[in-house]
């Protein structure tokens, strides 16, 4: 009996710590914790908390919000791209702590896990992202709490009228005072008494409730933010928006709504009782009329009853009802104080001031076309950057830029043309040479162009522009030099050598601007290492403008415009066919004989031909020596093919002796101390026999000015002469024939040379 009591005694005591333990350990136990999600744009301005964690969905990719900044980033960016550019989260998702900081003055963009950011000169507030794992002693909130949104009946387009939006009073009262309508477009009337009369006699209007706090309702004031320009300088308005939330703290939604932050600017009316009668046709208001009968707009149409007198304290501008046979219900989004004292329906509008006849403007002298600047008479393409990378904002930065060029550049036909090509998966022309011929329909063209998106493959831009945009279908004028400036956010996706090498030898002038380049961290990414000195013109600064942020791309407008103007020195539009000064040094002597002679001068005749004769393209020169020397014709003497062909069978056997050496001095002397600077230095030597004089002197003389020198030998010529003569290498400039019958089998030879040579000597 007694252990019979003693083991139910034992088994209730272990019963009772079982109890007991069991809530004590869930006690000990940490609870689940709950991580609120995101959408993958939300904004980190648009979360009030100081530090939180969150959850971004998965494929967050940077296609309409920018990622601004590195490693700490404005608030106006998105939480969730921000930490897969910050390498925080993938693309797949995660969680990620947000703390929010300071504003920072600079935020450097740059190029990482595949997202481009946008450098910042400043922004009043900013964050940080961290990996999602809880702090120690941290409890995050389970729920997000957002920024007040502004109210709804505010236009959010009109940033500088946002005051007014706190403060609003209904205009129109329903016929009947009894009616009780409680929808949100309609409220109940209002009888407003003196302001000496108790409160309690005032039926006052019950506010349309607050907006509910989403994500959706707070872009509005983001949209305020970011309005204008687009240039992130906008702290006036930001701070303008936040002062009017702050103000809204503390106060509950009838007192916003009936403007306690202004209590002296709508003063209450002391014809208490009376209220506006809405008999007859339904009034018709005008849009943004002033008050007074002078001011009312010059070419606009009065309306058929006289407009009301409206408060000028009250800066909401409201769009007129154009529909005159629909009565516009009553939007407090356009509400305005009336005096009711001042409305009668049966004024005249002849008594107003009112005039009913619209006046018709002054007619305007056709303004003069412009001929364009002749001193800058160039044909000019700009590639600029349609990839998605750039982002919207850039996009339209770039716009900008492209139509104060067009506006400074004096676009006319006897001038510049300008045309655009938009890049990014693949070239496409926006505005061909042919399109326009004056600045003003340029630049109105440019505004139009839509994002094409894709990536930044400049190199297939190059290798379009050589095949298919500077054509006479697409109006390349042939005189004029092409210029094409590629603008590049960052560095290109794909290779532009090999495309950039056929477009400089097809005569087109590269220059490239690179906005935001990369880096000594970011040029492991980078396609092709240094893919500007490969792609411009020449490598000596002339042709390249990096620019450091996206918002100093206009201080480039006037630099840019007086390199592509400065023809002189626009050396790429000068080929290998029409860049060149070349002399002919004939040998004369008796050995040559009048019938060989006849075929040296058709030897000449046949290179001539090869190339494009002009003042401003190859120039010829020749110079016939014996024991003496004699000036044929100098450079730019004649300037046509068939006139300088003409002047070569012209050209009369003297007969002589020969002294090669000293003919090497005098076409020195009187054809290249005339050349010009843009020109390449060519002298072609024909000599059938040993100089009575040295060579090697003069020789080494010319070569050290410059002059790229070609001998060709004859018969008895002696072949150590003929590489003294020559420019190393000897054997890719000098050359020898048995007879003189055989020397047209180096015609293409010595063209083809000039030409390679030309094609791959140094850019600098």
């Amino acid at each position: 009996m007694i252990r019979t009591s003693v083991t139910v005694v034992c088994l209730a005591l272990l019963l009772s710590c079982t109890c007991r333990a069991k809530p004590n350990g869930s006690r000990g136990k940490k609870p689940k914790q709950v991580v609120p999600a995101i959408e993958c744009d939300v904004r980190a301005g648009k979360i009030s908390l100081p530090e939180f964690i969150v959850k971004c969905p998965s494929h967050c990719r940077e296609t309409k919000q920018q990622v601004y900044g590195t490693s700490v980033f404005a608030s106006i960016s998105s939480i969730c791209n921000a930490a897969i550019h910050s390498g925080i989260i993938t693309n797949y998702g995660g969680k990620v702590i947000v703390k929010k900081m300071a504003g920072q003055n600079t935020y450097k963009g740059s190029n990482s896990n595949g997202v481009r950011s946008l450098s910042l000169p400043k922004w009043r507030e900013s964050f940080v992202v961290m990996e999602g794992k809880p702090k120690k002693g941290v409890i995050y909130p389970s729920t997000l709490d957002f920024v007040p949104s502004r109210p709804t009946y505010v236009k959010t387009g009109q940033k500088d009228k946002a005051p007014a939006a706190t403060t609003a009073l209904p205009t129109t009262a329903a016929p009947e005072p009894t009616t009780t309508t409680t929808t949100t477009t309609t409220p109940e009337p209002t009888t407003v008494l003196p302001t000496t009369q108790a409160p309690t006699t005032t039926t006052t209007t019950p506010p349309p409730p607050p907006p509910p706090t989403t994500l959706k309702t707070r872009a509005a004031v983001h949209k305020v933010r970011d309005a204008g320009s687009g240039h992130p300088y906008l702290a006036s308005v930001a701070a303008s928006s936040s002062r009017q939330s702050q103000s809204a703290q503390g106060k509950s939604p009838t007192q916003v709504y009936r403007g306690s932050a202004y209590p002296n600017r709508y003063p209450q009316r002391a014809n208490a009782g009376l209220r506006r009668p809405e008999v007859g046709p339904p009034m018709r208001r005008q849009s943004s009329s002033p008050v007074g009968p002078g001011a009312f707009n010059r070419g606009q149409l009065p309306p058929k009853e006289r407009t009301p007198i409206i408060s000028q304290s009250n800066p909401v501008s409201r769009s007129g009802d154009l529909d005159g046979n629909r009565q516009a219900p009553v939007d407090t989004t356009h509400t305005r104080v009336e005096t009711v004292d001042e409305w009668r329906p049966d004024a005249n509008l002849y008594q107003s001031g009112f005039s009913i006849k619209e006046q018709a403007p002054a007619p305007r002298a056709p303004e003069p076309v412009s001929q364009g600047d002749p001193a800058c008479k160039v044909d000019l393409v700009f590639l600029m950057d349609g990839s998605w990378s750039i982002g919207k904002r850039r996009f339209k930065i770039q716009k900008d830029f492209l139509a104060e060029v067009a506006q400074v550049i004096n676009i006319g036909v006897a001038g510049p043309m300008m045309g655009v090509i938009q890049y990014g998966d693949d070239a496409v022309t926006e505005i061909s040479l042919k399109s326009y011929s004056n600045s003003r329909d340029v630049k109105t063209s440019i505004t139009k162009i839509a994002q094409k998106g894709g990536v930044s493959n400049v190199g297939k831009a190059l290798a379009y522009i050589n095949t298919h945009y500077f054509s006479d279908a697409n109006g390349n004028r042939g005189g004029a030099p092409n210029v094409a400036v590629v603008l590049v956010d960052g560095w290109p996706t794909d290779k532009v050598a090999e495309a950039s090498r056929l477009a400089r030898e097809s005569g087109i002038n590269i220059f490239f601007v690179t906005i935001e380049g990369a880096d000594d961290n970011e040029k492991q990414n980078l396609v092709e290492a240094n893919f500007v000195d490969k792609a411009v013109c020449r490598t000596n600064g002339f042709f390249s403008l990096p620019v450091s942020s996206w918002f100093a791309l206009r201080k480039t407008v006037q630099p840019l415009v007086k390199r592509v103007c400065d023809t002189d020195r626009l050396v790429c539009s000068k080929t290998c066919l029409n860049a060149n000064d070349i002399a002919f040094v004939i040998d004369g002597s008796s050995s040559v004989g009048t019938g060989n002679f006849r075929t040296v001068l058709q030897f000449v005749a046949n290179i001539t031909r090869e190339f494009e004769i002009s003042d401003t393209d190859t120039r010829v020169g020749a110079v016939q020596y014996t024991y003496e020397q004699r000036l044929e014709f100098a450079f730019g003497q004649h300037n046509s093919k068939a006139e300088l062909l003409n002047a070569i069978k012209r050209i009369n056997y003297w007969s002589g002796g020969t002294s090669t050496g000293a003919a090497i001095t005098f076409a020195a002397e009187q054809l290249f101390t005339k050349s010009k600077p843009n020109k390449r230095k060519i002298m072609i030597v024909i000599t059938d026999g040993r100089s009575y004089d040295d060579v090697r002197a003069p020789a080494l003389a010319v070569h050290s000015q410059g002059v790229i020198a070609y001998s060709i030998g004859i018969a008895w010529a002696a072949q150590d002469e003929l590489e003294y003569i020559a420019t190393d290498p000897d054997k890719e400039h000098s050359f020898f024939v048995d007879e003189f019958d055989n020397l047209y089998k180096f015609v293409s030879k010595i063209v083809q040379n000039i030409c390679h040579e030309f094609n791959s000597q140094p850019r600098n």
